[in-house]
């Protein structure tokens, strides 16, 4: 299991659990954050018994985004690591979801800020919960800068376009139930329960058929911007195979039988 001084791995069961870990800044990107989160995507891709990542922040915070220090190339924090990004200098837009999506569900827990480069990480996340005094943005045009990790494409589709556009050109703070509404985020809870409310969630996406789930998630973004017919061909071409799996035929069996499945990737 891997990780970094700035990202923590752990496991729930079968879920894998990515905690940035740098609550002195309130998680702001650094170099080691960013590497063990890509190393965490990728330990989510190739291992099956891994079955959902839930992606939170330590002390209270989710993330402040980029580190402007760093991005302007102060300091040597973190050069152990400099090699990987040189090896691989598409490392950070894989590690901020820009350049990637696991093949496994991803569940956001916030708590605290989770604004610039923080609510554009939240962009590749499929399932969002928050705590109540969380805090949404992107900064960026305040700061004269442009959010280039994805967010003048993602937020239009995923939220209407007009609070798209608001969020992204008066960079102002929304509130955890303000998020909410404009449907950046799925589930408001009390301050310090957000883990535990993704973690449940997790609970339930790991009770299903693991190739369902996977097949289903695959076909939601690649069909998101196909016409109808364009879509509704993809999507029997991916979740037509799934029937013949034995995962299939286990759920029909354990649903018959009136027991918990149990479930091989087979």
């Amino acid at each position: 299991m891997g990780g970094t001084e700035h990202l923590t791995v752990q496991r729930e069961g079968a879920t894998l659990v990515l905690t940035l870990n740098r609550p002195e800044a309130k998680n702001a990107l650094s170099l080691p954050m960013l590497v063990g989160l890509y190393d965490g995507w990728v330990e989510a891709d190739e291992d099956d018994a891994i079955r959902s990542i839930v992606l939170t922040g330590a002390g209270g915070a989710f993330c402040a985004g980029m580190d402007l220090k760093a991005l302007a190339g102060k300091g040597m924090e973190g050069q152990q690591h400099r090699d990987r990004l040189t090896a691989d200098p598409d490392l950070h837009w894989k590690a901020m979801l820009r350049h990637h999506r696991p093949r496994k569900p991803v569940i956001a827990a916030v708590e605290g800020h989770c604004v610039a480069g923080g609510t554009e990480i939240l962009q590749g996340t499929d399932i969002r919960v928050a705590g109540e005094s969380a805090t949404f943005g992107l900064f960026e045009v305040r700061r004269g800068l442009f959010p280039i990790g994805g967010s003048t494409v993602r937020l239009q589709r995923q939220i209407p376009r007009t609070h798209a556009l608001e969020m992204l050109l008066t960079g102002r703070a929304y509130s955890a139930r303000e998020a909410a509404g404009i449907g950046l985020i799925g589930h408001v809870v009390p301050d310090g329960t957000a883990l535990e409310k993704a973690l449940d969630i997790a609970e339930q996406v790991n009770a299903c058929g693991p190739l369902a789930v996977e097949a289903v998630k695959a076909s939601v973004y690649e069909t998101a911007e196909m016409s109808e017919s364009e879509g509704l061909a993809a999507e029997l071409k991916r979740g037509w195979p799934v029937f013949d799996t034995a995962d299939a035929k286990e759920g029909a069996r354990a649903f018959a039988e009136r027991r918990p499945p149990v479930y091989r990737r087979e």
